[in-house]
């Protein structure tokens, strides 16, 4: 009994951690916990991105809220990133259930690494908005939406990682605001991932509610602390963790 009390407190505590950087950078936290559960939980890819969803799909309702009333978001833009998500993450969720776990966390790896690259060349550069360029009408966000909706059903959290950058860099729109985008593009799509997953047999429930519940009680600092973050350190921030969490899972891999 006492074991099983220290075993949920545990994971609550985890998720509680997980939360606040989630909050940070607009992720819902569950491109950190995947490689976390798998070193520490012993879950595969699939059970690990499955288990997560279990505390991302809370964290990222949450946090969107969050973010909407701190930094602001244009709702055109997050209605069509969620709905253009669901067309894509639902087929793809149920392919990446049946792939090779460790290909699949290599993959992850490697989206990452490519990805923590790119955000980071274009802030050493100062390419912060469109470079020059006249910025994208709202509608093209659609494309994003649906690119994200394919990373969240592959990665069970990808989404989040494809919608900053992009939308930073073709629709000039603010690091913090673009990290609340990202969190509309994967919240209906997280859930219906979450459904794929669960359907599949690659959910660990008595890990992933005590993550939920640790989760959804601190991402609300996360979200406090990234809109206080000058615009430059938080792209950097965000780029931080793109490359530790390639690292970790190739690492595990």
């Amino acid at each position: 009994m006492l074991l099983s009390m220290l075993h949920l407190a545990a994971a609550a505590a985890l998720g509680g951690a997980i939360g606040i950087l989630g909050g940070l950078l607009g992720i819902g936290g569950g491109v950190i916990a995947i490689p976390v559960l798998g070193m520490l939980y012993g879950l595969h890819q699939q059970a690990a991105q499955g288990t997560v969803l279990v505390m991302v799909a809370p964290n990222v309702v949450l946090a969107f809220w969050r973010y909407r009333q701190r930094v602001g978001v244009d709702l055109r833009i997050a209605a069509t990133l969620g709905l253009s998500a669901l067309v894509s993450s639902y087929p793809t969720a149920r392919i990446a259930t049946g792939l090779d776990p460790h290909r699949l966390r290599l993959a992850f790896a490697a989206f990452l690494g490519v990805l923590a690259a790119v955000v980071a060349w274009r802030t050493w550069r100062g390419l912060i908005g469109p470079a020059g360029r006249q910025p994208l009408a709202w509608g093209w966000t659609a494309v994003v939406g649906l690119v994200g909706g394919v990373a969240s059903g592959l990665f069970g959290v990808g989404g989040a990682f494809i919608a900053p950058p992009a939308l930073t860099a073709f629709f000039g729109v603010r690091q913090a605001e673009a990290q609340g985008l990202a969190l509309a593009l994967v919240a209906p799509g997280t859930i219906v991932a979450l459904a794929a997953y669960a359907e599949a047999g690659q959910v660990d429930w008595a890990i992933g509610l005590p993550l939920a519940v640790g989760g959804t009680a601190a991402i609300s600092a996360g979200v406090a602390a990234a809109h206080r973050l000058p615009e430059r350190r938080l792209r950097l921030a965000f780029c931080i963790l793109l490359a530790a969490s390639a690292l970790l899972l190739a690492l595990h891999g």
